[in-house]
């Protein structure tokens, strides 16, 4: 085969000759420069070296002694090194050069990029031009990869990465290898490709996959909206123009949260004597 289908992939190749730069490489036929920044082996003429094929940033083929997981023919998890919007993002693979993944490739909205830091499962792919780009894991992908949840698994807290974002939800790989679901009802907002989140199993479906909410548990819910509360009425020196008679797009507007949120939030601050309410108005204790 000739040098230029093995870009993306690896191959053991001849040192042809020594350079003040690195090393040519060669398969018989055709020679591959072996840069001495990509690699920290002392190679000599003759040697077989076991090298990653790549296109630099000119489209030349190049070689590093570096071998990474991910290949055009294996897919593995990347981290997002850095954002180009009207390009795309790049991703870390392992070698020197990231990987660029087109922003025709990313979700329309880019409220919903991958952000650096982020972690993508993904293979590579050559287009026409010999330029290396990623490819992301589709759903085969990933039923290839996940393993089937049980009964047992469910009302667990779970964590993974997204690896697929829509309107009508988000398709989540748990680091158990649960493939889930999260409808767009189960959250707060949409949330990034490859974002870390955290949740709950909320169903295991027959086939084993899951549906997952990032919505908090009743407790915890009601623990942030009575510090959401306590945190506003500190904000106005403990006086606040709402109650149990405010409006629920009064309270939507201002809290962010339903009136019935706001309402079991209320009772047990006054519950717990930290709040009183007169006359439409609500105020810390201490306060009025």
């Amino acid at each position: 085969m000739a040098i230029i289908d093995y870009i993306g992939q690896t191959v053991k190749l001849k040192v042809e000759r020594l350079a003040e730069f690195g090393y040519f490489l060669s398969n018989g036929d055709e020679d591959v420069l072996l840069h001495k920044n990509d690699t920290e082996m002392e190679l000599e003429e003759g040697q077989e070296v076991e090298v990653f094929l790549y296109t630099d940033s000119r489209g030349r083929i190049a070689a590093t002694t570096t071998i990474p997981e991910i290949t055009t023919k294996n897919y593995g998890w990347a981290q997002v090194s850095d954002v180009k919007p009207g390009i795309g993002i790049f991703i870390n693979i392992g070698i020197k050069k990231d990987m660029l993944l087109g922003e025709e490739d990313l979700p329309v909205h880019q409220s919903v990029w991958p952000k650096e830091g982020d972690m993508l499962y993904i293979t590579l792919r050559v287009n026409r031009n010999e330029r290396i780009y990623v490819k992301l894991a589709t759903d085969p992908i990933i039923d290839g990869i996940a393993i089937k949840a049980t009964r047992q698994d469910f009302n667990k807290n779970i964590h993974g990465h997204i690896y697929r974002t829509a309107k009508v939800g988000s398709w989540i790989y748990t680091a158990e290898g649960f493939k889930g679901f999260i409808h767009e009802s189960q959250r707060k907002e949409e949330p990034r490709l490859g974002e870390k989140v955290d949740g709950r199993i909320i169903d295991v479906k027959e086939d084993g996959t899951i549906n997952v909410s990032l919505a908090p548990r009743k407790q915890e819910a009601l623990d942030q909206d009575s510090e959401t509360i306590m945190n506003y009425l500190a904000s106005r020196n403990g006086a606040m123009p709402y109650g149990d008679k405010s409006t629920p797009e009064d309270i939507q507007e201002r809290f962010q949260m339903s009136k019935a949120s706001f309402k079991r939030a209320l009772g047990r601050l006054m519950k717990e004597g930290r709040i009183y309410q007169e006359e439409g108005w609500t105020y810390s204790k201490g306060e009025k």
